[in-house]
């Protein structure tokens, strides 16, 4: 043998949550299994198959990969912040454009965590919607959003009619 693990012999829990080795997403091992009942109680549009609980477990777990990953991306940035605060005021002898620049980061830092937040927030909502039985129903019409839509976009919560109709405003 020659010390390397091969596939059979690798620890799963070494590898990043959600990642495989060809770099592609797969759902953690954390994702519940959805019930029959909780998936026949979905609505879809006229035309579409039920949910399976297949279907609805894979879509939860996609949402729980990426919560993951957000989390991570949180944290990075708000040390990144604060590494950013601390750094201001050893910068007290800095030009304008010094100056300038790292409040310029700083911002931008902060921007992307409160998009990070804001995407993870949309995503344990998606969750107890799939929890409480809501997924699927359109925030704004109350019909149903569309299977393949939330396949796409698990985290939507307007049909494309309402969406269509919210970015016209």
């Amino acid at each position: 043998m020659d010390g390397t693990a091969g596939p059979k012999d690798r620890n799963p829990t070494a590898e990043a949550p959600g990642a495989t080795r060809a770099g592609t997403r797969r759902a953690p091992a954390v994702a519940q299994k959805i019930s029959a009942a909780t998936a026949k109680r979905l609505p879809v549009r006229e035309g579409e198959g039920r949910w399976t609980p297949g279907e609805l477990t894979d879509v939860r777990g996609r949402l729980e990969v990426e919560m993951i990953d957000l989390r991570t991306e949180i944290a990075t940035a708000e040390s990144q912040i604060a590494e950013r605060m601390s750094d201001a005021a050893e910068g007290a002898g800095d030009d304008q454009a010094d100056a300038g620049a790292k409040t310029f980061e700083r911002e931008q830092e902060m921007a992307l965590t409160y998009n990070a937040r804001d995407l993870l927030a949309q995503n344990e909502r998606a969750i107890d919607r799939i929890e409480q039985g809501t997924y699927g129903v359109c925030e704004s019409c109350g019909q149903p959003i569309g299977k393949a839509r939330l396949q796409a976009f698990p985290r939507a919560t307007l049909c494309v009619t309402c969406k269509q109709r919210e970015e016209r405003r």
